[in-house]
């Protein structure tokens, strides 16, 4: 399955990127592998993740480990990813 990043969470990873290497340089690594790997999971199981009660068609995985929720739909065989939040941020479209 195609996936493509929206802006927004292009912008999203920006910013955890550049916190992350200020705050936690020694996890940089680890959180882009484990970024990946959960993408690449919802990619091959799309509908495995929980959906968002109040925005249709939107689903939500943690990144487990990392305090950040991956919030992406699927259409048209294409698995966008529409931002990514910290666990903590309410949730908003």
């Amino acid at each position: 399955m195609k996936v493509v990043y929206t802006e927004e969470a292009l912008r999203n990873l920006d910013d955890i990127g550049d916190f992350i290497r200020r705050n936690y340089p020694t996890i940089s690594e680890a959180f882009r592998l484990r970024l990946q790997f959960v993408v690449a999971r919802i990619a091959k199981w799309p509908e495995s993740a929980q959906e968002v009660a109040d925005q249709s068609g939107v689903r939500v995985v943690p990144l487990i480990r990392y305090p950040y929720k991956v919030f992406y739909r699927v259409a048209n065989q294409t698995l966008e990813i529409l931002y990514i939040h910290h666990a903590a941020r309410d949730a908003q479209l």
